[in-house]
């Protein structure tokens, strides 16, 4: 099919996709809070109408936590995955709202509502993608996955876990992730590394005369020496990967009440990481900080380290797939899109764990993802869909 072939299809399903998308976002479905089951029923009775081979997919503890739709091609090849979340970020301050975060409703060219622009109306494309590769199904090289994920959001990653741990799944030579946003495909991010950092001292009554050096005290000392830390510059602008490393204290928990000096305080501390500064460079410099805390102020117990999350950063080269195909397949339908790395880490950062490239986003114009009033634009939805749906025919050989 032709380029303005595809797009011409795409405008074609525009209402059945639309039509889905808004189904799914009248759905709560907020990580953490809702059952995700109702949600995934909608998807399970589109594809079954059209007899699209999908199962559901549950974590190590039986916990539901994504839907996989598998197209196996008549050919040998490589499979490919499309993948997009149905959960969604929490709604926040429902009155703040100029509609119900549940709308799904269209106005002034917008699709409204929590999960329009992350990941709903992506998902609806991408079904409709599948069910059109089913239909030539026997042309294809390798096959296509379509991963719709519902623990996305709590950064658990379960739908996507899942599905590499899956012995019936053929392991993919890439992804494409429908997050939005229409100037750049997504090709990169920076890693992290977070801790929980416990940090002690002995107790006493706050009026004593006795000098006392309190857990919250010795704590504000620690995020002083962590502010101050240098990380590498890197070559923000220049060659290589973009963007510099980034240092964050994310919480701060300790002590109760006025007469108490507490014997223990509590630290999160957040690093985006880059290739020049990883994971174990970020857990370098954390307890480099901590020991210099202990030896200025020492106590019976040392100030603990515990590592909750690293992930590594990834970045594609733009002739690497899968972004190579998304690249050419939107400039292809007219868009003007650029490479980017970016700054928070998604899904990608877990695939390139796994040593699976991935791109991490590319899709409508939107307004208020995660936050107020979450609504994507309709107008650009047939180029969009039509720049997928020619990725997808080219990796599988079928363009």
């Amino acid at each position: 099919m032709t380029d303005d072939g595809l797009v011409a299809r795409a405008a074609e399903q525009t209402a059945s996709v639309t039509a889905l998308a808004q189904e799914l976002i009248r759905l709560p479905s907020r990580a953490g809070v809702d059952d995700y089951g109702p949600v995934l029923a909608v998807l399970e009775r589109w594809l079954g109408a059209r007899d699209l081979p999908h199962r559901r997919l549950h974590d190590e503890r039986g916990d539901l936590v994504g839907l996989l739709v598998e197209i196996e091609g008549g050919r040998p090849g490589r499979w490919w995955v499309l993948d997009a979340c149905v959960d969604t970020a929490s709604f926040g301050d429902e009155d703040a709202w100029s509609f119900a975060p549940t709308s799904g409703e269209i106005r002034d060219g917008f699709l409204l509502g929590r999960g329009s622009a992350d990941s709903k109306l992506p998902a609806a494309v991408f079904c409709h993608i599948a069910a059109d590769l089913q239909a030539r199904a026997a042309d294809l090289h390798g096959g296509l996955a379509v991963l719709l994920d519902v623990d996305e959001h709590t950064g658990g990653f379960g739908g996507a876990r899942a599905y590499l741990a899956d012995p019936r799944a053929v392991r993919p030579a890439g992804v494409m992730i429908g997050y939005p946003g229409m100037e750049e495909v997504v090709v990169g991010g920076r890693g992290l590394w977070r801790a929980r950092i416990t940090v002690h001292a002995p107790s006493g009554h706050s009026g004593s005369s006795r000098t006392v050096v309190g857990a919250v005290s010795r704590a504000a000392r620690l995020v002083q020496l962590l502010d101050d830390a240098e990380l590498p510059p890197g070559p923000l602008g220049g060659v290589g990967f973009p963007l510099r490393p980034k240092l964050t204290v994310t919480a701060i928990e300790g002590g109760q009440g006025f007469s108490v000096s507490p014997d223990r305080c509590d630290l999160n501390v957040d690093i985006r990481t880059t290739p020049a500064f990883d994971g174990t460079d970020a857990e370098s410099l954390v307890r480099k900080a901590c020991a210099e805390l202990d030896a200025a102020f020492p106590v019976p117990e040392p100030t603990q380290v515990t590592t909750i999350a690293c992930w590594p950063p990834f970045q594609l080269r733009p002739d690497e797939e899968p972004a190579a195909a998304l690249l050419q397949a939107a400039r292809a339908v007219g868009l003007q899109v650029r490479p980017k790395v970016a700054g928070p880490s998604n899904i990608g950062n877990l695939l390139a764990g796994e040593g699976i490239p991935a791109t991490a986003g590319f899709g409508l114009p939107y307004i208020g993802l995660h936050g107020t009033d979450e609504r994507a634009h309709l107008a650009e939805l047939p180029l969009v869909h039509a720049a997928y749906h020619r990725a997808v025919l080219a990796l599988l050989g079928a363009s």
